[in-house]
Protein backbone atom coordinates (compact mmCIF):
# COMPACT_ATOMS: atom_id res chain seq x y z
CA UNK A 1 0.00 0.00 0.00
CA UNK A 2 1.42 3.22 -1.30
CA UNK A 3 3.07 5.78 1.84
CA UNK A 4 0.71 8.54 1.49
CA UNK A 5 -2.87 6.36 1.22
CA UNK A 6 -1.55 4.59 4.44
CA UNK A 7 -1.38 7.53 6.29
CA UNK A 8 -4.65 9.05 5.08
CA UNK A 9 -6.28 5.82 5.85
CA UNK A 10 -4.50 5.75 9.28
CA UNK A 11 -5.98 9.42 9.45
CA UNK A 12 -9.61 8.85 8.72
CA UNK A 13 -9.15 5.55 11.06
CA UNK A 14 -7.56 7.28 14.04
CA UNK A 15 -10.22 10.25 13.77
CA UNK A 16 -12.95 7.54 13.91
CA UNK A 17 -11.63 5.77 16.47
CA UNK A 18 -11.82 8.98 18.60
CA UNK A 19 -15.65 10.04 17.55
CA UNK A 20 -16.97 5.77 18.41
CA UNK A 21 -14.55 5.77 21.42
CA UNK A 22 -16.66 9.29 22.41
CA UNK A 23 -19.90 8.04 21.77
CA UNK A 24 -19.24 4.75 24.01
CA UNK A 25 -17.97 6.50 27.09
CA UNK A 26 -20.98 8.21 26.73
CA UNK A 27 -23.76 5.94 26.08
CA UNK A 28 -25.61 3.49 28.73
CA UNK A 29 -28.14 2.22 26.89
CA UNK A 30 -28.04 -0.66 24.19
CA UNK A 31 -27.29 1.31 21.21
CA UNK A 32 -23.90 1.90 22.35
CA UNK A 33 -22.77 -1.81 20.92
CA UNK A 34 -23.19 1.01 17.46
CA UNK A 35 -20.29 3.04 18.97
CA UNK A 36 -18.33 0.03 20.72
CA UNK A 37 -18.44 -2.68 18.01
CA UNK A 38 -17.34 0.10 15.10
CA UNK A 39 -14.87 1.42 17.69
CA UNK A 40 -13.31 -2.00 18.54
CA UNK A 41 -12.83 -2.52 14.44
CA UNK A 42 -11.13 0.36 13.88
CA UNK A 43 -8.70 -0.36 16.02
CA UNK A 44 -7.91 -3.45 14.79
CA UNK A 45 -8.00 -1.91 11.74
CA UNK A 46 -5.19 0.21 12.72
CA UNK A 47 -3.17 -2.72 13.74
CA UNK A 48 -3.32 -4.12 10.46
CA UNK A 49 -2.10 -1.06 8.87
CA UNK A 50 0.90 -0.51 11.44
CA UNK A 51 3.54 -2.79 9.28
CA UNK A 52 2.68 -0.56 6.59
CA UNK A 53 3.18 2.71 8.80
CA UNK A 54 6.36 1.82 10.75
CA UNK A 55 7.91 1.10 7.20
CA UNK A 56 6.83 4.84 6.46
CA UNK A 57 8.34 5.79 9.71
CA UNK A 58 11.75 4.51 9.35
CA UNK A 59 12.47 6.02 6.27
CA UNK A 60 10.93 9.67 7.97
CA UNK A 61 13.43 8.97 10.93
CA UNK A 62 16.09 8.52 8.65
CA UNK A 63 16.34 11.85 7.94
CA UNK A 64 17.24 13.72 10.55
CA UNK A 65 14.41 16.37 11.83
CA UNK A 66 14.65 18.38 14.93
CA UNK A 67 10.17 17.38 15.34
CA UNK A 68 11.09 13.70 15.21
CA UNK A 69 10.49 13.60 18.83
CA UNK A 70 7.25 14.17 18.54
CA UNK A 71 6.17 12.15 16.08
CA UNK A 72 7.76 9.30 18.24
CA UNK A 73 5.98 10.51 21.26
CA UNK A 74 3.01 10.30 19.13
CA UNK A 75 3.91 7.02 17.67
CA UNK A 76 4.23 5.62 21.56
CA UNK A 77 1.44 7.30 22.80
CA UNK A 78 -1.32 5.94 20.07
CA UNK A 79 0.43 2.46 20.93
CA UNK A 80 -0.32 2.42 24.59
CA UNK A 81 -4.12 3.35 23.91
CA UNK A 82 -3.84 0.33 21.89
CA UNK A 83 -2.08 -1.98 24.49
CA UNK A 84 -4.64 -1.23 27.45
CA UNK A 85 -7.61 -1.33 24.99
CA UNK A 86 -6.78 -4.99 23.93
CA UNK A 87 -5.84 -5.65 27.47
CA UNK A 88 -9.42 -4.23 29.03
CA UNK A 89 -11.23 -5.72 25.91
CA UNK A 90 -9.99 -9.16 26.12
CA UNK A 91 -10.00 -9.08 30.20
CA UNK A 92 -6.58 -9.82 30.09
CA UNK A 93 -5.87 -6.70 32.47
CA UNK A 94 -8.14 -5.16 34.54
CA UNK A 95 -5.87 -2.78 36.25
CA UNK A 96 -2.22 -1.35 36.65
CA UNK A 97 -1.19 -0.24 39.66
CA UNK A 98 -4.70 0.72 40.93
CA UNK A 99 -5.68 2.13 37.67
CA UNK A 100 -7.99 0.58 35.28
CA UNK A 101 -6.53 -0.39 32.10
CA UNK A 102 -9.86 1.20 30.27
CA UNK A 103 -9.21 4.63 32.11
CA UNK A 104 -5.22 4.15 30.75
CA UNK A 105 -6.65 3.33 27.72
CA UNK A 106 -8.85 6.88 27.41
CA UNK A 107 -6.09 8.78 29.14
CA UNK A 108 -3.57 8.01 26.06
CA UNK A 109 -5.49 8.69 23.52
CA UNK A 110 -6.29 11.88 24.94
CA UNK A 111 -3.15 13.11 25.02
CA UNK A 112 -2.17 11.31 22.02
CA UNK A 113 -4.37 14.04 20.42
CA UNK A 114 -2.30 17.32 20.50
CA UNK A 115 0.29 15.30 18.56
CA UNK A 116 -1.84 14.01 16.21
CA UNK A 117 -3.44 17.92 15.32
CA UNK A 118 0.51 18.37 14.98
CA UNK A 119 1.39 15.27 13.01
CA UNK A 120 -1.13 16.38 10.59
CA UNK A 121 -0.20 19.68 10.64
CA UNK A 122 3.57 19.34 9.97
CA UNK A 123 3.31 16.23 7.85
CA UNK A 124 0.57 17.33 5.98
CA UNK A 125 -0.81 14.95 2.76
CA UNK A 126 -3.17 16.57 0.42
CA UNK A 127 -6.01 14.28 -0.36
CA UNK A 128 -6.28 13.54 -4.77
CA UNK A 129 -9.42 12.66 -6.17
CA UNK A 130 -7.67 9.55 -6.66
CA UNK A 131 -7.93 8.54 -3.34
CA UNK A 132 -11.73 7.93 -3.64
CA UNK A 133 -11.02 5.73 -6.89
CA UNK A 134 -13.09 2.35 -6.86
CA UNK A 135 -10.09 0.10 -5.78
CA UNK A 136 -9.15 2.23 -2.99
CA UNK A 137 -12.75 2.30 -1.98
CA UNK A 138 -12.54 -1.76 -2.62
CA UNK A 139 -9.72 -1.74 -0.24
CA UNK A 140 -10.53 0.24 2.24
CA UNK A 141 -13.62 -1.87 2.45
CA UNK A 142 -11.52 -5.27 2.55
CA UNK A 143 -9.02 -3.70 5.79
CA UNK A 144 -12.62 -3.08 7.39
CA UNK A 145 -15.18 -6.06 6.17
CA UNK A 146 -12.10 -8.30 7.26
CA UNK A 147 -11.05 -6.48 10.91
CA UNK A 148 -14.77 -6.93 11.21
CA UNK A 149 -15.05 -10.51 10.32
CA UNK A 150 -11.72 -11.00 12.69
CA UNK A 151 -13.28 -8.92 16.28
CA UNK A 152 -16.52 -11.37 15.56
CA UNK A 153 -14.21 -14.45 15.69
CA UNK A 154 -12.51 -13.28 18.51
CA UNK A 155 -15.88 -12.74 19.83
CA UNK A 156 -17.68 -15.63 19.33
CA UNK A 157 -14.38 -17.69 21.05
CA UNK A 158 -14.08 -15.95 24.06
CA UNK A 159 -18.03 -16.82 24.49
CA UNK A 160 -17.52 -20.21 23.44
CA UNK A 161 -14.56 -20.45 25.93
CA UNK A 162 -16.15 -18.89 28.93
CA UNK A 163 -12.91 -16.35 29.03
CA UNK A 164 -13.30 -12.78 31.06
CA UNK A 165 -13.79 -11.18 27.36
CA UNK A 166 -17.34 -13.05 26.60
CA UNK A 167 -18.81 -11.74 30.44
CA UNK A 168 -18.69 -8.24 29.26
CA UNK A 169 -21.48 -6.13 28.97
CA UNK A 170 -22.51 -4.21 25.90
CA UNK A 171 -20.70 -1.26 26.92
CA UNK A 172 -17.69 -3.19 27.03
CA UNK A 173 -17.72 -3.40 31.18
CA UNK A 174 -17.29 -6.43 33.39
CA UNK A 175 -19.01 -6.99 36.37
CA UNK A 176 -18.23 -6.08 40.19
CA UNK A 177 -20.05 -6.72 42.81
CA UNK A 178 -23.91 -6.61 41.89
CA UNK A 179 -26.42 -7.32 44.75
CA UNK A 180 -23.65 -7.30 46.91
CA UNK A 181 -22.78 -2.67 47.29
CA UNK A 182 -19.74 -3.93 49.61
CA UNK A 183 -18.13 -5.59 46.75
CA UNK A 184 -18.75 -2.94 44.69
CA UNK A 185 -15.60 -0.43 43.24
CA UNK A 186 -15.19 2.87 45.04
CA UNK A 187 -14.65 5.41 42.29
CA UNK A 188 -14.79 9.05 41.95
CA UNK A 189 -15.11 11.57 38.85
CA UNK A 190 -11.24 12.65 38.54
CA UNK A 191 -10.29 14.95 41.26
CA UNK A 192 -13.24 14.46 43.80
CA UNK A 193 -12.23 12.95 47.20
CA UNK A 194 -14.91 10.75 49.20
CA UNK A 195 -16.07 12.78 52.22
CA UNK A 196 -16.95 12.63 55.40
CA UNK A 197 -20.71 13.69 56.40
CA UNK A 198 -22.87 13.24 59.43
CA UNK A 199 -26.24 12.00 58.72
CA UNK A 200 -27.76 13.68 61.24
CA UNK A 201 -26.37 17.17 60.05
CA UNK A 202 -27.03 16.61 56.26
CA UNK A 203 -29.34 18.55 54.84
CA UNK A 204 -30.31 18.73 51.26
CA UNK A 205 -31.14 22.26 50.06
CA UNK A 206 -34.32 21.92 47.09
CA UNK A 207 -35.27 25.17 44.58
CA UNK A 208 -38.01 24.92 43.12
CA UNK A 209 -40.62 28.03 41.30
CA UNK A 210 -42.53 27.33 44.95
CA UNK A 211 -39.19 28.31 46.75
CA UNK A 212 -36.24 26.42 48.90
CA UNK A 213 -36.78 23.53 50.95
CA UNK A 214 -34.24 21.98 53.03
CA UNK A 215 -34.98 18.22 53.93
CA UNK A 216 -33.35 15.73 56.53
CA UNK A 217 -32.37 12.71 55.64
CA UNK A 218 -35.08 10.66 57.07
CA UNK A 219 -37.70 13.40 54.37
CA UNK A 220 -35.55 10.94 52.19
CA UNK A 221 -36.71 7.53 53.42
CA UNK A 222 -39.99 6.89 50.92
CA UNK A 223 -39.50 3.68 50.01
CA UNK A 224 -39.20 4.17 46.25
CA UNK A 225 -37.31 1.22 45.10
CA UNK A 226 -35.63 0.45 41.88
CA UNK A 227 -32.85 -2.54 40.46
CA UNK A 228 -30.75 -0.63 38.36
CA UNK A 229 -27.27 -0.67 36.87
CA UNK A 230 -24.36 1.53 37.69
CA UNK A 231 -22.22 1.11 34.29
CA UNK A 232 -18.97 3.00 35.29
CA UNK A 233 -16.75 4.76 32.82
CA UNK A 234 -13.81 2.78 34.51
CA UNK A 235 -14.82 -0.15 33.12
CA UNK A 236 -17.51 -2.14 35.51
CA UNK A 237 -20.80 -2.30 36.49
CA UNK A 238 -22.88 -3.67 39.06
CA UNK A 239 -26.76 -4.31 39.46
CA UNK A 240 -28.41 -3.53 43.03
CA UNK A 241 -31.48 -2.36 44.64
CA UNK A 242 -31.97 0.86 45.54
CA UNK A 243 -34.29 2.69 47.82
CA UNK A 244 -34.84 6.42 48.12
CA UNK A 245 -37.38 9.25 46.66
CA UNK A 246 -38.02 9.14 42.93
CA UNK A 247 -37.19 12.70 41.85
CA UNK A 248 -40.62 13.43 40.56
CA UNK A 249 -42.32 12.73 43.77
CA UNK A 250 -39.72 14.79 45.47
CA UNK A 251 -39.89 17.84 43.79
CA UNK A 252 -43.29 17.76 42.74
CA UNK A 253 -44.80 19.97 39.83
CA UNK A 254 -41.54 20.77 37.50
CA UNK A 255 -44.04 24.10 35.91
CA UNK A 256 -42.00 25.45 33.54
CA UNK A 257 -38.46 24.86 34.80
CA UNK A 258 -36.52 23.06 31.45
CA UNK A 259 -33.83 20.92 33.79
CA UNK A 260 -32.96 19.40 37.07
CA UNK A 261 -29.68 20.00 38.24
CA UNK A 262 -28.11 17.85 41.11
CA UNK A 263 -24.78 19.08 42.97
CA UNK A 264 -22.84 17.24 45.16
CA UNK A 265 -21.21 18.48 48.38
CA UNK A 266 -18.08 18.08 46.41
CA UNK A 267 -18.69 20.41 43.80
CA UNK A 268 -19.58 17.95 41.20
CA UNK A 269 -22.80 18.51 39.36
CA UNK A 270 -24.87 17.16 36.33
CA UNK A 271 -27.72 18.35 34.60
CA UNK A 272 -30.91 16.18 33.63
CA UNK A 273 -33.76 16.89 31.37
CA UNK A 274 -36.82 17.86 33.17
CA UNK A 275 -39.18 14.92 31.43
CA UNK A 276 -36.31 12.36 33.33
CA UNK A 277 -37.42 13.25 36.66
CA UNK A 278 -40.08 9.85 36.70
CA UNK A 279 -37.04 7.89 35.99
CA UNK A 280 -34.31 9.56 38.16
CA UNK A 281 -34.03 8.58 41.97
CA UNK A 282 -32.41 9.77 45.00
CA UNK A 283 -30.83 6.72 46.79
CA UNK A 284 -30.36 6.71 50.69
CA UNK A 285 -30.19 2.62 50.27
CA UNK A 286 -28.65 -0.14 47.93
CA UNK A 287 -29.30 -3.83 48.98
CA UNK A 288 -31.60 -2.52 51.74
CA UNK A 289 -28.77 -1.16 53.86
CA UNK A 290 -27.26 2.42 54.26
CA UNK A 291 -25.11 3.83 51.48
CA UNK A 292 -21.34 3.54 52.29
CA UNK A 293 -19.48 6.76 52.65
CA UNK A 294 -17.26 5.89 49.42
CA UNK A 295 -20.93 4.91 47.11
CA UNK A 296 -22.16 8.22 48.32
CA UNK A 297 -23.54 8.56 51.84
CA UNK A 298 -26.13 9.89 52.63
CA UNK A 299 -28.15 10.38 49.22
CA UNK A 300 -27.00 9.80 45.52
CA UNK A 301 -28.67 10.00 42.31
CA UNK A 302 -29.56 6.76 40.39
CA UNK A 303 -29.83 7.31 36.84
CA UNK A 304 -30.77 3.79 35.25
CA UNK A 305 -29.54 3.92 31.50
CA UNK A 306 -27.23 6.71 31.89
CA UNK A 307 -23.43 5.86 32.56
CA UNK A 308 -21.74 5.69 36.00
CA UNK A 309 -20.62 9.85 35.91
CA UNK A 310 -24.89 11.15 35.90
CA UNK A 311 -24.93 9.30 39.37
CA UNK A 312 -24.26 12.04 41.19
CA UNK A 313 -22.59 10.92 44.77
CA UNK A 314 -23.57 12.78 48.37
CA UNK A 315 -25.83 15.44 46.72
CA UNK A 316 -26.61 18.36 48.70
CA UNK A 317 -28.60 20.42 45.98
CA UNK A 318 -31.05 19.84 43.77
CA UNK A 319 -32.98 22.82 41.87
CA UNK A 320 -35.67 22.87 38.95
CA UNK A 321 -34.05 25.01 36.35
CA UNK A 322 -35.05 26.87 33.11
CA UNK A 323 -31.84 25.93 31.55
CA UNK A 324 -31.67 23.48 29.10
CA UNK A 325 -29.90 20.28 29.97
CA UNK A 326 -27.88 19.95 27.32
CA UNK A 327 -26.42 23.15 28.11
CA UNK A 328 -23.14 21.86 29.85
CA UNK A 329 -20.10 19.64 28.76
CA UNK A 330 -21.01 16.50 27.65
CA UNK A 331 -18.54 15.31 30.10
CA UNK A 332 -17.49 16.72 33.07
CA UNK A 333 -14.48 18.85 33.57
CA UNK A 334 -13.75 18.14 37.32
Amino acid sequence: MAGRRTNLALLLLLAGAFATGGLAYAIGTGWVRWAVIPHAVLGLAILVLAPWKSAIARRGLARPRPDNWASLAFAVLVSAALLFGIAHSTGALRSVNGYATLNLHVAFAILSVPFAIWHVVARRVAPRRTDLSRRNLLRAAGVLGWTGLGYGAVEAAGRLAGTAAGERRFTGSFEAGSFDPGRMPVTQWLDDAVPSIEGAGWRLTVRTEAGVRTLALGDLERGDRVRATVDCTGGWFAEQDWEGARLDRLLGDPGEARSVFVRSVTGYGRRFPVRDLSRLWLATRAGAEPLSAGHGYPARVVAPGRRGFWWVKWVTEIELSPRPWWLQSPFPLT
